[in-house]
């Protein structure tokens, strides 16, 4: 469990009144996450729904040879900047991981159970409302971005 008052400094979690903030809360942990570690990996079950607090975290996705596997390849598709949410395929179905994380820096991340969210959301329709609002901005925005690095890509 963590504060409210913590939550509440995130612009992700502004629009939830103050007894939905209490329930979030009770689910959340706060969690440290050393330089270079693979936080997620793509294609894995989504579980947790994170908040990037300090730090720096990268999106990638790894090709790999299927004949050579020791011929891989990272592709950077984006960054994770503090007071963003990541591992939001959590939340959405199939709840698959739609590319690996990685820690740039020494970070802590808030920590929430997706299945105990998921939960909360069926009895408070408004709080999994104000949610889904959230992640369809994160996605769009995470869209944006990666349509900026194919234009730059391609230019």
């Amino acid at each position: 469990m963590i504060s409210p008052e913590l939550l509440r400094r995130y612009p992700f979690f502004g629009p939830l009144s103050d007894e939905q903030l209490k329930a979030v809360a009770m689910l959340a942990d706060q969690e440290s996450v050393g330089s270079y570690t693979i936080l997620l990996e793509e294609g894995k079950k989504a579980d947790t729904l994170y908040l990037l607090m300090e730090g720096s975290l990268s999106l990638f996705y790894l090709v790999e040879d299927e004949r050579q596997p020791n011929l891989r390849k990272e592709f950077p598709v984006g960054d994770i900047n503090p007071g963003e949410p990541f591992s939001i395929s959590a939340l959405i179905e199939p709840h698959v991981l739609t590319s690996s994380v990685r820690a740039d820096t020494l970070c802590q991340v808030i920590r929430i159970d997706a299945q105990a969210l998921k939960d909360l959301c069926e009895q408070d329709c408004d709080l999994g409302y104000i949610l889904m609002k959230q992640i369809a901005r994160a996605a769009m925005d995470r869209l944006t971005s990666t349509r900026i690095q194919l234009a730059a890509a391609w230019a």
